[in-house]
């Protein structure tokens, strides 16, 4: 396996969490806690790339590399692809983006969906999944589902319940159990994208069922380009959204160490 580079995209403007990054986890800005979680993963590069000059500053303090990008992006992925761009990678370079609202990414997930891309030479992205377990969370539209094929590509990403249990479903979405060995899955936004693909994606048209699903890796499949995703049994722990996330995982943390 090719090495592989770690970018982190980091706005300072959230609506629902002005300056997330630099808020305080366990003695650190969350987003130092990310970076050092992307460098154990065994990438030989890891940069944060960000629009605001605190969030570098942190950054480099504690010893990981920060890039200045533009403010105006609308998505991570724009902002991943300027740093592809000033950087001149190859491309067939591995590029993973992990969100910078993820303290708790495991290093070997950024290792999966890496070599996972390594290996599959006719996909364009890679990504992650788990299994569904509870058809309260197969109906959830905040919780994305992917569909897959027989190679493991992805048919299509949805907030509706896909694949549909029809008879299980039928009798009540929020408490059914799900079918034995029901293959709904759980999408985790973790992505690997070649850097030649990166380059034509930012110049893409995006797609009504993008916008209408508000949900970005639709683009690529609908001017069809594949999408591998590898299946994992552990669910991550989600990132960090609001306020109220950050004092949940506190809390969690704290727990943890308790025990």
């Amino acid at each position: 396996m090719s090495d592989f580079v770690v970018v982190i995209p980091a706005r300072y403007a959230s609506s629902r969490f002005p300056g997330k990054p630099l808020a305080m986890l366990d003695g650190k800005p969350m987003i130092v806690h990310v970076a050092a979680r992307a460098a154990r993963s065994g990438a030989k590069e890891v940069i944060v790339a960000t629009d605001h000059a605190g969030i570098a500053e942190v950054v480099e303090h504690h010893g990981y590399t920060a890039m200045m990008t533009r403010a105006e992006h609308a998505t991570g992925t724009d902002r991943i692809a300027e740093v592809v761009m000033k950087r001149r990678y190859a491309d067939e370079q591995v590029v993973v983006n992990v969100q910078g609202d993820e303290p708790l990414i495991a290093p070997v997930a950024i290792r999966t969906v890496a070599k996972n891309l390594e290996t599959h030479a006719s996909a364009q992205i890679a990504t992650l999944c788990h299994p569904l377990h509870s058809g309260k969370d197969l109906a959830n539209p905040n919780i994305v589902k992917v569909a897959l094929d027989e190679n493991g590509y992805a048919l299509y990403f949805s907030r509706a319940p896909i694949p549909y249990p029809r008879d299980a479903m039928l009798r009540s979405a929020q408490s059914v159990r799900l079918p034995a060995r029901f293959p709904g899955y759980r999408h985790v936004g973790l992505y690997a994208y070649r850097c030649g693909f990166l380059r034509c994606f930012t110049r893409l048209k995006p797609v009504s069922i993008e916008q209408f699903e508000a949900l970005e890796q639709l683009r690529a499949l609908a001017h069809g380009y594949r999408i591998s995703v590898a299946i994992t049994q552990a669910a991550p722990y989600p990132g960090i959204d609001t306020p109220g996330d950050l004092a949940r995982l506190r809390r969690f943390l704290r727990t943890r160490q308790s025990t």
